[in-house]
């Protein structure tokens, strides 16, 4: 079963969630919670998978309260989706900073959400692709000299190239056809990187690695930044 948790400050919303989860026989409704205040408090009891969460609460703001929770050892099997109304929310890249672990618009499927829960459930990250496409365009107008990256010492080259493919998005069977391995080869390339960088998740190495200035938009047409920080 996958547990999940509602953050919303909206009844009615919580309300269409909770019975789209409640429908589905894979999926636990484990708590729900209308402030950023109570899902910190509800988040620590319940201890969910997956948590969906509203940016705009009372009391305390769904990125708040997401830093808190990432913030948590206790907590870290916590993975958080920002569910906001706003596709271009000024708060998307704060948000992944923060360590949501996806970011998805309320207009989306109802399938679509559901799918979205089981994918985050088992330790991927997701991002709607006109959330992507802001997210880099934001980095891009933001393209002053990346700060230093010491941690990409402890990087292999092998390592390298796969936190800059993994920046453009690759799932890891492209990973694994683009680097002539099996699956299996490239998502433990892709665990190490993680756990050598402090990542949570796939998000997580995107932001690090346009932050580095690792990759740059249109990287898939004029190939990887080969420049290393100083």
């Amino acid at each position: 079963m996958i547990r999940v948790m509602l953050a919303d400050d909206q009844t009615l919303v919580r309300a269409g969630l909770r019975s789209l989860l409640q429908s589905e026989p894979d999926i636990e409704l484990v708590g729900e919670a209308a402030d950023g205040e109570q899902t910190l408090r509800v988040a620590a009891q319940a201890r969910p998978d997956v948590l969906l969460m509203d940016i705009r609460m009372p009391r305390m703001d769904g990125i708040e309260a997401t830093r808190r929770i990432a913030a948590q050892p206790a907590l870290s099997g916590i993975r958080i989706v920002i569910l906001t109304t706003f596709e271009h929310d000024q708060y998307i890249f704060r948000s992944l900073r923060a360590g949501a672990s996806g970011f998805l618009v309320k207009d989306i499927e109802p399938a679509a959400l559901l799918q979205a829960v089981r994918v985050v459930a088992a330790g991927e990250a997701l991002l709607a692709p006109s959330v992507t496409r802001r997210l880099i365009e934001e980095y891009a107008a933001r393209s002053h000299e990346p700060p230093a990256a010491p941690d990409l010492d402890q990087l292999t080259a092998r390592e390298r190239e796969v936190l800059v493919l993994v920046a453009g998005g690759l799932t890891n069977q492209e990973l694994a056809e683009r680097m002539s391995c099996s699956v299996a080869t490239a998502k433990t390339h892709v665990s190490r990187v993680m756990t050598k960088l402090g990542a949570r998740d796939r998000v997580q190495l995107v932001v690090l690695a346009y932050e580095w200035g690792l990759v740059r938009p249109g990287w898939r047409d004029a190939g990887p930044v080969t420049r290393r920080p100083s």
